[in-house]
């Protein structure tokens, strides 16, 4: 006997999410969405059938099964050990994506959200009704997570989000952390420290605001303390908000997602996605394809000067706020180099090159087209940003601190991006291991 679940769009019922007695996946656009949807959940399921050659699934009218299916709405589970643990809890296998999704579906990122059958979304009260909370209680919350991920707060609701680390929904209310009721959107991430990694949240802090001031689009992150513990708060940006404060929530999906491609194999050395396939992705499908690539690479960039190995597919994303996507701000910019604990090569390689230190300008010039206009303009962005990254981060710990927030990190951070510029420039030549 099949299972299903019913699949919204905000308040748009989308299609059904069904299971066979096999364990396969199924999910179909109601014939309503189909013929009046604005736009797909996801590329890789598309409502009209121009995409159906290019995939070896059955395409049948809106309705999709496979590996594309368990793609996209695995994507909205969280990750690693967090879905370990959240399968634990539920007594369910970690690989049944349907079955996690059926207990913790109903608040996903973006604008998505699934039910069980005829079960339909709570209609958002224009009053928003929230909890603040003080520092018994958030201290109770950030250790409940840890032991049970992505369940519901005590009365009922959602607290916590997907991804490969903990983290909260909240919002943030006259310089408190508060928790939204009613099903109302939510405005802000709390993430806490990571237990087994020094300072992840003056890390994700510093990367961040540097970040913005290399011209980077990011959205406002800050650093708050429950009594003497840190914890990391940045704004949504799948939300809008108008100038009467009524929050929106914006659909998003990841670029895995959004080709197919499973989280289990979100490195590009396991299979995932590269650099080359995510410029095509922008450049066949975005709003500003023109304006998304040369974003996406000063990412690329970016990520390399901070020493991110970790800037995998799943953590660039579409954002859908028009009839195409655009390339939404940049999100879990961390310093990875800085934990000798945590895999060097990179998670996309640049030409064909997973370690930091034997890449050079030329690598960097490979990634695009194969024209002299072309690479000296790569040529020129690496440098100008290699140019400007050590004196800002400096000026960017110096005011940090004049604002009472330090770190030891900053220092190891600053080390590892003025390491990266020698090897770009040269100066500094990679001897092994």
């Amino acid at each position: 006997m099949n299972q299903s679940l019913d699949v919204y769009l905000n308040n748009d019922f989308v299609g059904s999410l069904s299971r066979d007695e096999s364990g396969t996946l199924e999910f179909s656009y109601s014939d309503e969405y189909y013929k009046n949807g604005k736009y797909e959940i996801s590329l890789s399921l598309p409502i009209d059938d121009r995409f159906s050659n290019d995939f070896s699934d059955d395409f049948f009218k809106g309705k999709y099964t496979g590996t594309r299916v368990e793609a996209f709405f695995s994507g909205l589970l969280p990750d690693e050990e967090i879905r370990k643990k959240l399968a634990r809890n539920l007594g369910v296998s970690e690989y049944n994506t349907y079955s996690l999704l059926e207990a913790v579906g109903g608040d996903c990122a973006g604008a998505l959200s699934l039910f069980p059958q005829g079960v339909k979304p709570k209609p958002q009260d224009t009053k928003v009704y929230v909890e603040f909370l003080d520092d018994d209680k958030l201290l109770r919350i950030l250790k409940k997570i840890k032991k049970r991920p992505l369940l519901a707060g005590d009365d009922g609701y959602r607290i916590s989000l997907a991804g490969a680390q903990n983290k909260l929904a909240v919002g943030y209310l006259d310089g408190r952390v508060v928790l939204v009721k009613g099903g109302a959107p939510t405005t802000h991430i709390l993430k806490p420290m990571i237990a087994k990694f020094n300072d992840t949240v003056h890390n994700e802090l510093f990367c961040m605001k540097l970040a913005k001031l290399m011209d980077l689009d990011v959205p406002e992150a800050s650093v708050h303390f429950v009594r003497d513990k840190p914890y990391y708060l940045v704004e949504r940006y799948d939300r809008d908000i108008d100038n009467k404060g009524i929050v929106t929530r914006i659909h998003q999906e990841d670029f895995c997602q959004a080709l197919g491609i499973l989280p289990s194999s979100k490195y590009q050395f396991e299979g995932g996605l590269d650099i080359s396939s995510s410029l095509d992705l922008i450049r066949h499908n975005f709003a500003s394809p023109a304006k998304d690539q040369i974003k996406f690479l000063n990412l690329i960039i970016f990520n390399y000067l901070i020493g991110n190995s970790d800037a995998h597919g799943k953590n660039f994303s579409l954002l859908y706020v028009g009839t195409k996507p655009e390339l939404a701000p940049a999100y879990d910019l961390i310093s990875t180099a800085i934990y000798p604990e945590i895999e060097v090569k990179m998670a996309m390689n640049i030409n064909e090159e997973y370690i930091p230190e034997k890449i050079n300008i030329r690598h960097f010039q490979k990634l695009v087209h194969d024209t002299k206009t072309a690479q000296t303009a790569m040529e020129n962005q690496v440098k100008s940003m290699s140019e400007r990254i050590v004196d800002t981060a400096k000026l960017l710990k110096s005011d940090l601190e004049l604002e009472g927030i330090s770190s030891n990190i900053f220092n190891e951070i600053i080390k590892v991006i003025r390491s990266r510029v020698e090897y770009l420039s040269g100066v500094k030549h990679y001897a092994g291991k």
